[in-house]
C-alpha cells in the first residue's frame, strides 16, 4: 500500500527534477542516469513520453547531435519551462511549510 502512495507522490516530482537537470542540454539516457543517481527511479517508457509532452507544451526544446557515431536528441529547458520550474519549486516549498505545520 505504501508503494502506491509513494509512486503517486513521486510522479509529479519527476517533472520538477527533469526541468532542473535540463538547464544543461542532456540526452534521454543520460537524464535517466542522473535522475537515478538523485534517487528518482524512472523507467524509460515513462521518461520519453514525458519529454515529448513537455516539448509539445514548449517547456523543453530539443536538438539532434549527429556528430558522434550514434545520433542523440538533446533536451534543454525552454524559458517557459524555467518559469514553470521556478513556480513549481515555490509551490513545493509552500506545501512543505504547510505540511510541517500539521505535524
Amino acid at each position: 500500500m505504501l508503494a502506491a502512495h509513494v509512486q503517486e507522490l513521486r510522479r509529479g516530482t519527476v517533472v520538477v527534477a527533469a526541468l532542473g537537470i535540463l538547464r544543461e542540454p542532456t540526452y534521454g539516457y543520460a537524464l535517466l542516469e542522473q535522475l537515478e543517481q538523485a534517487g528518482f527511479r524512472v523507467d524509460g517508457n515513462t521518461l520519453y513520453p514525458l519529454l515529448r509532452r513537455l516539448e509539445k507544451q514548449q517547456l523543453l526544446t530539443s536538438e539532434w547531435n549527429t556528430e558522434e557515431s550514434r545520433p542523440r536528441k538533446f533536451y534543454r529547458v525552454a524559458p517557459a519551462g524555467e518559469a514553470l520550474l521556478t513556480a513549481l519549486l515555490e509551490e513545493w516549498r509552500s506545501l512543505d511549510t504547510s505540511i510541517e505545520k500539521l505535524r
